[in-house]
């Protein structure tokens, strides 16, 4: 783990940047800033551009563009026979998981009086259970498993966790591309209660990739394509963060054509300072030419965007999206190019990782 000094540097910088830019673009408008603050968030003030067919079009041309290399790896794999290699007893921890989750699943979608009481909490339970099943079947894969190979560090992400998905409320205060339903609760009571749910949010996504790694898809090395001579990677992270945040200062200004910044400004600002100082697993994989291991970060944040969609789609407490242009052909809530948002989300998640916890073989 790099020093405490260097994390909390990094953490203040990328939170000033995510907090202040948003808030900078708006005050230089002349815009009031006091709806954006509202907590808890309730007020519906941005309304969103209609469907497009041509939008439409060329967004999931770009992102069947951006997406090519993982289209291509997946392809690779189907009617692979590589071996199995040898396998190790499944935990009786994971048999808990798969019966919690399976219960946690019913409660979720049934409205039984008796759990009335209960019945907004479940996305903690389901998403407990799910941890539990994913580092059990990493354990059957591999005999270890992230949860307890580094039990302090995996415990340390679902303060982290929450942390981080704070800075997605935030962000998305500027665009509203969703907002909760059956969540009514004073602001104090919203917090915490928010919070326990954003805290499962890390520990999912990386044991996700965890699982995803121990297949040797994912396990390949392929020629580098290094960065240029000229452009040295100092430059590139300027750039970086520079784009990011003059993108951020517009969100509240334009959020129907900057929306997608949500996602991806993140990941640039969290590049662009991993570049600056000591670069971590996820930059080494790339500059030996391990790209598969950047696809499996991403795929995790898209199975795991599948499973909070599910979930989420007849359960009581519950989001609803309002995205612009491309708000048509849902899969359970989520309209069909929102999931591509997911990709990048496992980037971060992986780059967040790559600080708290230490890389596995």
């Amino acid at each position: 783990m790099k020093s405490f000094a260097e994390i909390l540097s990094r953490a203040a910088l990328m939170s000033l940047l995510l907090i202040g830019a948003p808030l900078l673009g708006l005050v230089a408008a002349g815009r009031p800033v006091a709806p954006y603050l509202e907590f808890p968030p309730h007020t519906r003030f941005v309304t969103h551009a209609p469907f497009s067919w041509t939008a439409f079009a060329v967004i999931g041309l770009l992102v069947l563009v951006c997406t090519w290399p993982l289209v291509r790896l997946v392809a690779r794999a189907v009617g692979s026979t590589s071996p199995s290699g040898r396998r190790h007893a499944f935990p009786w921890w994971g048999w808990v998981g798969l019966l919690g989750g399976a219960a946690s699943w019913v409660l979720a979608w049934n409205r039984w009086g008796w759990f009335a009481p209960l019945q907004p909490h479940t996305f903690p339970m389901l998403w407990a259970a799910f941890i539990l099943v994913v580092n059990a079947l990493s354990h059957w894969r591999r005999g270890t498993c992230l949860m307890l190979a580094q039990p302090a560090r995996f415990a340390l992400l679902f303060p982290a966790s929450a942390v981080f998905w704070w800075f997605f409320e935030y962000l998305n205060r500027f665009v509203q591309n969703w907002y909760y339903t059956g969540a009514d609760y004073p602001p104090v009571t919203y917090f915490t209660l928010a919070s326990l749910s954003f805290a499962t949010v890390l520990p999912a996504v990386l044991s996700v990739r965890e699982l995803l790694l121990s297949f040797s898809l994912f396990q390949g090395r392929y020629r580098s394509r290094h960065l240029p001579q000229w452009m040295p990677a100092p430059l590139i992270a300027l750039a970086l963060l520079a784009v990011a945040t003059m993108g951020l200062a517009g969100v509240g200004l334009w959020p129907d054509y900057l929306f997608p910044l949500l996602w991806t400004a993140p990941l640039a600002i969290l590049l662009g300072l991993q570049m600056l100082g000591r670069r971590g697993p996820l930059l080494a994989a790339l500059g030996d030419g391990r790209w598969p291991v950047w696809a499996a970060a991403a795929l995790a944040g898209l199975v795991c965007g599948f499973f909070w969609e599910m979930w989420n789609f007849h359960s009581l407490a519950r989001w609803v999206y309002t995205v612009p242009w491309v708000d048509r052909f849902h899969l359970f809530e989520m309209p069909l190019l929102g999931y591509a948002g997911y990709l990048p989300f496992g980037l971060e998640c992986a780059l967040i990782g790559d600080v708290l916890i230490k890389p596995t073989d």
